[in-house]
């Protein structure tokens, strides 16, 4: 039997149905332009861990979420694990949302500090303050 063969039989197999890990590209914020928008003119709520602006552009059409976490937020690793925990908070809330808002969030310097709990309650809040409040 060839090695690849063998390395193949070893190698552990993929779940037939596996949870949605990414957010889709309709529900992505991916121009410049948009972040832009959204973070100059859109309502802005802070919490201790993240800054969330949120616009309503009148428009049918999907919520779209973007992420921020710059380098003053921690090393490599630190800020792709910020990332995912806010997606996973967007894809959390994509089914109670209004459509046609852009949300961006910001995260701060002591989001990597807080536990998963606490992080989604603040972000949720956030979000909801924001989009209600429009």
């Amino acid at each position: 039997m060839p090695a690849v063969a063998r390395a193949a039989l070893n190698f552990p197999r993929k779940a037939a149905v596996q949870p949605q890990t990414v957010l889709a590209r309709a529900n992505r914020v991916v121009q410049p332009a948009d972040f832009r928008t959204a973070v100059r003119r859109g309502r802005r709520v802070a919490s201790r861990v993240a800054v969330v602006h949120v616009i309503d552009h009148g428009i049918a059409g999907p919520t779209r979420f973007g992420f921020i976490v710059s380098k003053a937020v921690g090393n490599a690793v630190v800020r792709n694990r910020i990332r995912r925990r806010l997606r996973a908070v967007g894809r959390d809330l994509l089914g109670e949302l209004g459509s046609g808002n852009d949300i961006v969030i910001r995260a701060l310097p002591g989001a990597h500090e807080v536990d998963w709990v606490t992080l989604h309650a603040e972000i949720v809040g956030s979000i909801r303050k924001g989009v209600m409040t429009r």
